[in-house]
């Protein structure tokens, strides 16, 4: 089941939609991760270094109160000693309560143990009451000392520990961010990358159908109604697409009841026309009788005008079977050279009363095409005559044939110096009874020419077309296969 363009829009926004969060829901989880590590330094390692140092200065508070009270025996000293030491195991152990490596675990843990053996080594010199106190005090100065180096020793490694790996969670940060950034911006490209390429995929599916349905109309404008297009398209433009091959199907059914009509009534009336023709002519021979100048002017008049009648029939009768595909060639190696002489020299008198010039322009050597001389001959009868038909007084028409060798190809020309041709007639100057808006005085004509032209030239294998502006005259172009003139048999 095809997708409708509601639908396919839709589809295609959530899938960009979808991307998109994706790509902010990875950007979220990158922030959360720097936001968890700077929480841990902020409230782990910072704190733990902080307390570190206020042990190191309790420690060294404690001697300070030490010295000062076995100076003086004064026990507000002993008093602040014991504060001193309370305040240190407080801190200590809240530092053990919070510490999660091993290796910090370890560090308090012996900072504990060199403070209660210092505590007592402190003890045992307040209880010193003999008379060597003296030398007891020296040798507790440079054990307490000993222990001091120790314990300031550990507590320093456990600030070096935390501080090391505030460092490291640093530079972790710091490299996470930097690659959280950079897979970011790629995440956010591809996203817009993505996100184009199927928009313009959506876009695609549903402009490709319109545009080839606009082709068809077109076609089918120009007079081509028989092909149906038939596409993938969304329900919607299928709906049209249908619409519009059933007006096809009833143009092309109307355009071949019209054709058939053309056809029938052509025939019908060229038995009838002929004896008129052939009676006019016994009429104008004087067999009947004598004419008075009077009668004769009006039979002449009668003359030319069922001649052009007879023209106009066997034209539709021709165009007819072409359409049909009953029409039969003959097609042996001619001179086109010398059929364009000879169309010229059809309408050489006609020419001459309106003052118009007729040129030849050969190519140099004998152009031999494999062609139905009888056929080509129509063709240029038909682009000679318009030629002169639009032609002003005192213009000139040229017939130029220009032969290409390399490419085997002859390329015929018949240009004339008129009023051109409106950019807006152009596509279709080859359809049938078209005569565009370009209208001459005393240039009437049946629109069937041209039409009859293009499907000689087309069954010859050639191709055929008009360059024209306006106020520059029109020139008429077709190319046919060159041969050499000793070929033979059917192509």
């Amino acid at each position: 089941m095809r997708l409708s363009i509601f639908w396919r829009l839709v589809l295609t926004s959530l899938v960009i939609i979808a991307v998109m969060a994706g790509v902010n829901l990875y950007a979220l989880f990158q922030l959360r991760q720097l936001t968890a590590m700077s929480t841990q330094m902020a409230s782990y390692h910072y704190p733990a270094v902080e307390s570190a140092k206020r042990l190191l200065g309790s420690l060294f508070a404690q001697l300070n109160s030490e010295k000062k009270f076995l100076a003086t025996k004064d026990r507000t000293f002993l008093i602040n000693v014991t504060e001193e030491v309370e305040e240190f195991q407080r801190v200590l152990q809240g530092l053990r309560g919070q510490e999660s490596s091993a290796r910090g675990l370890t560090l308090l843990q012996e900072t504990g143990e060199l403070q209660k053996e210092r505590m007592h080594l402190f003890d045992t010199a307040i209880q010193a009451t003999t008379g060597s106190i003296h030398h007891g005090i020296v040798d507790y100065a440079s054990k307490r000392d000993s222990l001091m180096d120790r314990m300031s020793f550990t507590l320093q490694n456990y600030i070096d520990l935390h501080e090391a790996r505030v460092s490291v969670g640093v530079t972790e940060s710091r490299a996470s961010a930097a690659q959280a950034e950079a897979v970011t911006e790629q995440l956010v490209l591809v996203a817009l990358m993505f996100g184009l390429g199927l928009a313009g995929v959506a876009s695609y599916t549903i402009l490709r159908p319109l545009r080839e349905l606009q082709g068809h109309i077109k076609q089918i404008g120009q007079g081509n109604f028989g092909a149906s297009l038939q596409i993938k398209a969304p329900a919607e433009l299928r709906e049209l697409v249908d619409s519009v091959n059933w007006m096809g199907q009833k143009l092309q059914e109307i355009d071949d009841m019209k054709t058939e009509f053309l056809a029938h009534v052509s025939h019908e009336l060229r038995t009838p026309m002929a004896s008129i023709q052939e009676g006019t002519n016994l009429l104008l021979d004087e067999i009947p009788g004598p004419l008075l100048p009077e009668q004769r002017m009006t039979l002449r008049i009668m003359a030319d005008s069922s001649k052009r009648l007879m023209h106009l029939i066997a034209t539709i009768l021709d165009l007819s079977k072409m359409e049909a595909g009953m029409m039969e060639y003959r097609f042996v190696p001619v001179d086109l050279q010398k059929i364009a002489d000879i169309s010229i020299n059809k309408i050489r008198l006609l020419a001459d009363s309106k003052h118009v010039q007729l040129v030849l322009e050969p190519t140099g050597q004998r152009a031999w095409v494999k062609a139905d001389a009888p056929r080509l001959e129509q063709v240029l009868d038909n682009l000679l005559s318009n030629a002169l038909k639009f032609s002003p007084e005192g213009g000139v028409v040229k017939v130029h044939m220009k032969s290409d060798r390399q490419a085997g190809i002859l390329e015929v020309s018949v240009s004339d110096a008129g009023p051109g041709i409106a950019p807006e007639d152009l596509p279709h100057i080859f359809e049938r009874f078209y005569q565009g808006r370009t209208k001459v005085k005393q240039a009437a004509g049946s629109g069937l020419g041209l039409a009859l032209a293009k499907k000689v030239v087309e069954a010859h294998g050639g191709r055929i077309w008009i360059e024209s502006e306006r106020g520059k005259g029109a020139t008429v172009r077709f190319i046919l296969r060159l041969t050499k003139p000793e070929a033979k048999g059917e192509p």
